[in-house]
């Protein structure tokens, strides 16, 4: 799924959201073998720095940007379901023991009910997909293959996670994100440290199920793999803040 036109331009600033170029027939993905191929402009840059607090705060500020820019877009379907979008309604049934939390499934279901709205997402934010030019400033968000139509404050947790060192180790630091993203004005209206909490643990515990399913599925992993799991495990059973 990708947006739809121009360029995302974000008011007063240079930095926007690429999208990909069109074919003559006005399409933004084609097909090859069966697999969707889309061609993008090329932008000179460096990806963000992943514990440069000027930069998070730029990301912040921009991720609100792109939500006021995509709030009003109509988009396609994902082919697949994205791994966000699963339990945040309390309908999954997790195999783990250490996966099971009714409180956050209740929270979860309640959180969907009184959700003041959807819209597309970028889905996967973090400082691996933005690009930052010569002058120290983002210029691009890449990457669109994890986008999904969510509630925007999945995403602000999840990116402000990300850019806390990504288990949530720097709750001020995720405060920072979520409060310059509130400030900069985007479609969330407040999202509290509860709300941040159980939203974060969220999307760890959807990283989590899905390391388990490949692990189901034969795949290996390298120590260092083991350790985050682990880790993140542990960040997941800790209650924040």
């Amino acid at each position: 799924m990708v947006p739809r036109g121009g360029p995302v331009r974000c008011a007063g600033r240079a930095d926007r959201g690429v999208v990909p170029l069109r074919t003559p027939d006005g399409r933004t993905v084609a097909r090859a073998e069966g697999r969707p191929v889309s061609l993008w402009p090329y932008l000179e840059g460096r990806w963000a720095g992943e514990a440069d607090a000027r930069q998070a705060e730029q990301a912040a500020r921009l991720l609100a940007r792109l939500h006021r820019a995509l709030s009003g877009a109509v988009v396609p379907g994902r082919p697949v379901v994205a791994d966000l979008t699963i339990g945040p309604r309390g309908e999954v049934a997790y195999a783990h023991p250490a996966l099971r939390d009714p409180e956050l499934d209740a929270w979860l279901a309640a959180f969907s009910r009184g959700a003041r709205r959807e819209h597309p997402l970028r889905g996967d934010y973090y400082h691996g997909n933005l690009l930052v030019g010569a002058h120290g400033r983002l210029v691009a968000v890449l990457d669109w293959d994890e986008a999904l139509v969510a509630p925007p404050e999945v995403e602000l947790a999840g990116a402000a996670l990300e850019f806390a060192g990504e288990l949530g180790d720097g709750w001020a630091a995720c405060r920072r994100f979520v409060d310059a993203c509130l400030a900069e004005g985007g479609t969330v209206e407040k999202l509290d440290d509860t709300d941040m909490a159980q939203l974060t643990r969220h999307r760890l515990r959807r990283e989590a199920a899905y390391y388990a399913s490949a692990v189901a599925r034969g795949v290996s992993h390298d120590g260092e793999d083991v350790d985050y799991h682990e880790r993140r495990m542990a960040a997941f059973a800790s209650p924040r803040p």
